[in-house]
């Protein structure tokens, strides 16, 4: 969906004053961003999600799941609208497109159901990147969605594969991320490191404004763990991320998955796009043998 609010970033510095090579314009790209439930993408994934835009992407997100279970006192259909409205309201503070969820809470399996909803989605946005969940989390509806959104742009292409709705297939290169799981740590306690760095210390303020649209779960969690802790959180882990990266004060971590039936083999477009407002860990390259 072309985005005319889009303005490329023209100056040779980046968003933490590191000079270095100009970065390319992203314009006329598109980036379909996906989170499990409402408020995943703003914890895990805004903040790249707000440096391509502001370098001309158009911006897509998508929560698999309503978020009908994040709550410990409404009744399903109120939590259910609530929580749909907040994440419309956070898409639309950065003019993001907004596609609504396809599940419950805790019923996002890996099943053809879904992976035809997800399939649809990617025939009919036709990302050039997809910003994906971690496929090791504590959670599993992150980790299905995960593998959802991996499956759906394999299949992109495969005219036997009917999507739901019905979307013809689009055989277009598309590059997928997959974001830190929150907490930065697999559901057996292990540490993740990622393989890519974005600096998103410029954004960190609207990624943060991103994440306060979704008041049901800050007031929740303000009343359960103390004021703010829900922003804190987030905060906290791009801080910890941003330690990380030996570079950055505040950054989101990412893993390049495969290019085998996505793109070129050469393709990386995140460090294509943001060039000295993301880092390569090369030794997280060199691991990969």
């Amino acid at each position: 969906m072309p985005d005319s609010s889009r303005r490329p970033m023209d100056d040779a510095t980046n968003a933490s004053g590191i000079s270095g090579s100009r970065m390319s314009s992203a314009s006329g790209k598109i980036v379909l961003a996906v989170g499990a439930h409402p408020d995943d993408i703003e914890f895990m994934m805004a903040g790249t999600l707000l440096r391509l835009k502001e370098l001309g992407a158009s911006i897509h997100m998508w929560n698999v799941a309503a978020g009908n279970c994040g709550t410990a006192t409404l009744e399903r259909e109120e939590i259910t609208r609530i929580r749909a409205e907040e994440a419309r309201a956070s898409a639309s503070m950065i003019g993001a497109a907004w596609h609504p969820p396809v599940a419950d809470d805790i019923m996002i399996y890996y099943e053809h159901k879904l992976v035809a909803k997800a399939a649809a989605l990617v025939r009919n946005v036709k990302p050039d990147i997809i910003l994906a969940p971690s496929p090791e989390d504590y959670m599993e509806d992150h980790q299905n969605a995960s593998r959802l959104m991996v499956t759906a742009a394999f299949v992109r292409g495969m005219k036997g594969f009917i999507s739901d709705p019905p979307f013809p297939p689009w055989n277009g290169s598309t590059s997928i991320y997959h974001a830190m799981p929150y907490g930065l740590r697999d559901g057996l306690r292990r540490r993740i490191r990622p393989g890519l760095f974005v600096d998103i210390g410029a954004v960190l303020a609207t990624k943060r404004e991103m994440l306060a649209c979704h008041r049901s779960q800050k007031e929740w969690l303000d009343v359960s763990q103390g004021l703010d802790a829900y922003l804190t959180q987030m905060e906290n882990m791009s801080r910890e991320v941003g330690v990380l990266s030996k570079l950055f004060v505040f950054a989101e971590g990412w893993r390049r998955h495969s290019h085998l039936g996505f793109s070129p083999s050469d393709t990386d477009p995140l460090k294509e796009i943001l060039g000295p407002g993301c880092r390569i860990d090369p030794e997280y390259e060199t691991s990969l043998g």
